[in-house]
């Protein structure tokens, strides 16, 4: 469920269960487009329109073993892994959405006249552009520290959980407040402009759920760091 480029790949790595119970009887395995039983669907979604995302469908599916990817029963580390350096992808896309609707919000702020002078003279607006600006430095500077960590073979599991938990209260925060700057401009579907706070409004959801939700980040982080 929820399979990103779920209809147009090729090869799709599945984490099928070859064992017992737990992380231990997992195993990572290729299954090719076509193999007999194996269908997908696509879904429609809210946002990430942009991204291919599909229902697939396993009946009476045989997939030989040589497709097996590493030893029978191995496959979580991968998993896990992988879902390391996904997160810290989604921070870094999350952040830059950030900075986009602070950088939107502060034209739109420069230009909109109010009551005789333009929007952005108003001690809110400021204090709004002022406290996205805080959470966006935070975020990218924590993002930066754990990159390091990574390039130098560290596996900072607890943080990374805790750091996609801060990109995306700090995503949501962004552009819910450049929605209030931006008013009803910041409604208006566009390729440009205010219609790019819009979209990243509708994508807050999808990354605050997808490669791990928040609660799940927040948990798992708690079980690392043994509270």
């Amino acid at each position: 469920m929820f399979i990103t480029s779920g209809m147009r790949a090729d090869y799709y790595v599945i984490a099928c269960r070859t064992g017992g119970p737990g992380t231990s009887g997992i195993s990572a395995i290729v299954v090719d487009k076509g193999t007999p039983g194996f269908t997908q669907t696509p879904l429609k979604k809210m946002g990430w329109l942009a991204s291919d995302t599909a229902v697939l469908y396993f009946d009476d599916c045989r997939v030989p073993a040589e497709n097996l990817i590493g030893g029978e029963n191995t496959g979580w580390a991968g998993i896990m892994s992988n879902f390391s350096q996904e997160r810290l992808g989604l921070t870094a896309g999350m952040n830059a959405y950030s900075q986009i609707c602070i950088d939107e919000s502060v034209v739109w702020a420069r230009d909109r006249m109010t009551f005789g002078k333009p929007l952005i003279e108003n001690q809110v607006i400021r204090h709004k552009l002022s406290e996205m600006s805080r959470m966006v430095n935070a975020t990218k500077a924590y993002m930066e520290l754990l990159t390091w960590k990574v390039m130098n073979g560290e596996k900072p599991v607890a943080d990374l959980s805790l750091l996609k938990v801060q990109a995306s209260k700090t995503m949501e925060y962004c552009a819910r407040e450049a929605m209030q700057i931006l008013g009803g401009a910041g409604y208006l579907r566009a390729n440009s402009g205010p219609g790019k706070v819009e979209r990243i409004y509708r994508e807050v959801r999808v990354n605050a759920i997808g490669g791990g939700s928040e609660e799940i980040m927040l948990d798992l982080a708690a079980r690392q760091l043994k509270f």
